[in-house]
């Protein structure tokens, strides 16, 4: 039997080795302000010591920090697309620092069975787009540089150098379920190339879009839980750039109250009534729409925070201050909540909050600002970048949350997303505006920017546009308005060659195991 080590002592020392060539890395600029909730040891006991691996990922994700930190000290931006398209990645690569993969996108275009955003496609699917483009940006790289390398330096001067590795953010989601599942995506991702990935606090399988539901956040401690892996496994890995969190807006429920530091904001009902359940039920035997009996049974339990119920059930405002002075900015479970309003008041606050509950057991949220500057604040020391999403442009909920959270972490790194529903004017935005605003979120440190699912509004367009010429027009048309402008625009050498094609790099293959040389051309 091969033995890995001659005896223990020389296994107790190359494990030695290992957790302190760890713990030096943690300590180093780009590291230590990550706060791991584990030990160098713990990481070095998961390694497989001796047998190093160096990912390409690590390569991009240094590359990604330092794109991202040069645009938070010039106070610029990085304003990219998402595509699962090889090809488009390649045009991305002249005027973009960036490519993203979204999991949505590729659940419409890359999914056996396509979706909507559910993330109800294989556990790979995102992984694997994210490998087929960084490898693409390998062989643009590759043909690039042979190609160049046939040309005197003068005449490469004339001739296209673009950087086509641009780092590849893509979406974990939700991470995939359990902690393993959670882990071994991240470790696929490593693996693809990827320069970073965002993952969010969304429950698996509760994303709701068309019946007025919206969408259900999981408790804070397993959001914790599920970026804690992934950093974790990123640690074992020996990867560099932590995952990018991304906290969600405007959500309405939440699928369990084991965490006390979200019952501030689990909604109860204050009135007697019967559940919501029992409502559902009364007005399905009698034909009612879903949404009606949804407002109407809401409006009659008087739902509201338990903080909210002690205010509009004290005796006046100086035992609400009372209470307030107890509670506020502290972690206190419901159920120390009830006793101080109790010792306050003299009262036994009405607050129910399994009334509210959904078909599912989701327990209703009372969204607010503060709750998602909270997830934030103790999500960051686990990441670099923070991702709030906004399905609408809010002036005011912009502007509290990216300094709510930059007053704990004055240098935080911000992600932002735009939808492709976006009504600016309705949100109070003027057009100069709009015009400004990309720049004007990035002096509150939202570094990089992303329209993500834009093959689905501009890529269909474009097609959808095309098709409609093809058909009328025909292969007249198809030269015309297709061929003739893409062939001019066309980066050629001094020879009118396209320099983009991918015969020059097979021709090489050739040469050189012929054992000719990539040589200036004569």
């Amino acid at each position: 039997m091969s033995q890995k080590y001659p005896d223990v002592k020389a296994e107790s020392a190359a494990f030695d080795a290992e957790v302190k060539a760890i713990e030096k890395w943690w300590q180093s600029d780009r590291q230590k302000h990550i706060k791991r909730p584990y030990t160098a040891k713990s990481i070095a006991a998961l390694r497989n010591i001796g047998f190093k691996t160096d990912y390409p990922s690590s390569v991009q994700g240094r590359k990604l920090w330092k794109i991202l930190n040069e645009h938070n000290a010039n106070g610029t931006y990085e304003l990219t697309f998402g595509t699962t398209e090889p090809l488009i990645a390649k045009e991305m690569a002249k005027y973009m620092q960036t490519v993203y993969v979204s999991g949505a996108l590729c659940g419409h275009s890359q999914a056996a069975w396509p979706g909507e955003d559910h993330a109800d496609y294989p556990a790979d699917t995102v992984p694997s787009v994210v490998k087929r483009i960084f490898n693409s940006q390998l062989f643009q790289d590759q043909r690039q540089t042979q190609l160049r390398m046939r040309f005197s330096e003068e005449d490469r001067r004339d001739l296209e150098c673009i950087d086509y590795m641009l780092p590849i953010v893509a979406d974990a989601d939700m991470g995939f379920g359990t902690l393993t599942g959670c882990m071994k995506l991240a470790r696929s991702f490593v693996e693809s190339g990827v320069a970073m990935v965002h993952i969010d606090d969304l429950a698996m399988g509760l994303k709701k879009f068309a019946n007025g539901e919206g969408r259900t956040i999981v408790p804070t401690s397993e959001y914790l839980q599920r970026l804690t892996t992934v950093r974790m496994t990123f640690d074992i890995m020996g990867y560099y750039l932590p995952p990018c969190m991304m906290l969600e807006d405007k959500e309405q429920f939440i699928n369990s109250v084991v965490d006390p530091r979200d019952h501030p904001y689990v909604l109860g009902a204050t009135k007697v009534v019967p559940s919501f359940l029992q409502a559902l039920a009364t007005g399905r035997e009698s034909g009612r729409d879903y949404l009606a009996v949804k407002k109407e049974w809401k409006a009659s339990a008087g739902l509201m925070t338990f903080d909210d119920a002690v205010k509009s059930q004290a005796d006046s405002e100086d035992q609400y201050k009372s209470y307030e002075a107890e509670v506020k900015g502290k972690i206190i479970a419901l159920q120390d909540r009830r006793a101080i309003a109790r010792k306050i008041t003299g009262k036994d606050i009405m607050f129910d909050w399994e009334l509210p509950r959904l078909p599912r057991g989701q327990y209703m949220w009372q969204w607010c600002t503060q709750a998602v500057i909270d997830r934030a604040v103790l999500a960051a020391p686990l990441g670099d970048v923070t991702w709030s999403r906004q399905d609408k442009p809010n002036k005011k909920d912009m502007e509290d949350f990216h300094s709510g959270v930059r007053k704990v972490f004055p240098n935080r790194l911000f992600a932002f997303g735009y939808t492709g529903a976006y009504d600016f004017v309705k949100a109070g935005y003027t057009e100069q505006e709009v015009e400004t605003f990309p720049a004007d979120i990035a002096k509150q440190g939202v570094v990089w920017q992303v329209q993500p699912i834009w093959a689905t509004q501009g890529l269909s367009l474009h097609a959808k546009q095309f098709a409609e010429m093809f058909k009328k027009e025909g292969i007249a048309g198809y030269m015309r308005n297709v061929a003739k402008p893409a062939i001019e625009g066309m980066a050629t050498d001094k020879y009118g060659k396209p320099t983009s094609r991918g015969g020059y790099l097979a021709d090489a293959f050739f040469d050189v195991v012929d054992g000719d040389e990539i040589t200036e051309v004569a």
